[in-house]
């Protein structure tokens, strides 16, 4: 099915409406939620429902308009209510407050997190759609009852889709309609990462051979790499961006060639990426990053940079596997694939390069949203089969 007649059929299907809750705030780091939202945003009118603010002032809901024509709707809750059942009851009537003053009533519930569940279980949406694309009961500070809500979500979801191939695995005897879309790119944006010279003000002063990150810096952050290797080769650059999140500032390793540059826009990005030799995804090896699939690895290449990563399984298999990046979990491992490229000359470069290429070619986040609304369309006319063949019986 061509996604023109897709999303041609969810149009005439009566579904103008997709509302989506989510852990993460639209202008925190721009990744897939965004990426998707803001393609789905040309077919429906998307609702981004993002978790409460406290304010001293009564409730009210903050509604404004992202750049990608996304609604972005955040809750603004009054302090001293705090308590769980206080605040999820008070967002359900926000809620549907936002869905009378709207006029939302034939839509999608897409969720990113199953705690959503906890003010939205009284809805009553086309289709509901669990996008997977962490194992967040494995993160620092997780809720207890996140496992049991995700259970409850599997059961309501007429669909599912997980961020990569491994969390797949894990989840597929949880749900009959479950396929794996794994992390994407906009090749065009970092694109711009092999061709620009300019580098930014807070960068160009780094001399040296740099070794470059970006995202967010948590528990899955291995400072203890970092440090080690900056400890080892004073004369390499470690140049990391990205807010500093669940963990304590002053336990980031401290040196004179470790430089926190902190959160840059997505727009940003490519500028950086530019001036770096290689990137790098030093994660620790641990629950919470067992089922990732890092956006950044396809990012990364798109820019033209050789790439060192912790041995995540969904960045070994397929990017190491097809030699298009290195793994390293130790400090030595890390430096002995640095050196193997810094001693690489410009053909084998260019031979990488085009290997990079040819596996990028058709990966793009507008192709994984085209993907996405087949099997959307798809699950529409089930359930739509489904109730027909009720009425029918009836």
């Amino acid at each position: 099915m061509k996604i023109e007649q897709s999303i041609k059929e969810t149009i005439q299907s009566g579904v103008s409406d997709l509302v989506c809750f989510c852990h993460l705030r639209w202008d925190f780091v721009y990744q897939r939620p965004q990426h998707i939202m803001s393609r789905m945003a040309k077919t429906f009118r998307v609702f981004f429902i993002e978790e409460p603010l406290f304010h001293d002032g009564a409730d009210d809901i903050s509604i404004s308009l992202s750049g990608e024509n996304v609604w972005i709707v955040t809750p603004v809750l009054q302090h001293g209510h705090e308590d769980q059942n206080s605040v999820h009851s008070r967002q359900r009537k926000l809620l549907d407050r936002l869905f009378v003053k709207r006029n939302i009533e034939n839509f999608i519930a897409w969720y990113y997190t199953p705690m959503a569940l906890k003010f939205t279980n009284h809805l009553k949406p086309r289709l509901t759609i669990y996008d997977c694309m962490d194992e967040l009961s494995a993160f620092k500070f997780a809720p207890a009852e996140l496992k049991l809500l995700e259970t409850e979500l599997f059961g309501c979801a007429g669909l599912v889709f997980t961020g990569g191939h491994s969390l797949y695995q894990a989840k597929k005897n949880s749900h009959h309609n479950i396929y794996p879309f794994p992390s994407s790119i906009d090749k065009d944006h970092f694109a711009v990462g092999r061709v620009n010279d300019q580098d930014p003000i807070d960068q160009k002063d780094i001399s040296g051979f740099r070794l470059g990150f970006y995202g967010v810096i948590d528990e899955r952050f291995n400072i203890g790499l970092i440090e080690e290797v900056a400890r080892l080769r004073p004369d390499w650059q470690l140049i990391l961006l990205g807010p500093v999140v669940k963990i304590n500032d002053e336990d980031l390793p401290r040196r004179e060639n470790i430089h926190y540059l902190g959160s840059k826009t997505y727009k940003e990005l490519p500028m950086y990426l530019s001036g770096w030799d290689m990137a790098i995804i030093p994660f620790e090896k641990n629950e919470s990053t067992k089922y990732i699939s890092p956006t950044k690895t396809p990012e990364y290449l798109a820019a033209g940079k050789p790439v060192i990563s912790s041995s995540i399984m969904d960045v070994v298999t397929p990017y190491a596997d097809k030699g298009l990046v290195y793994i390293a979990d130790n400090a030595q491992e890390f430096i002995a694939a640095a050196e193997n490229e810094i001693n690489k000359d410009a053909r084998a470069y260019q031979e990488w390069l085009s290997e990079v290429d040819k596996f990028l070619i058709d990966v793009s986040w507008d192709n994984t949203t085209r993907n996405m609304m087949e099997r959307i369309q798809l699950a529409i006319s089930e359930l739509s089969e489904k109730k027909e063949g009720f009425r029918s019986v009836a």
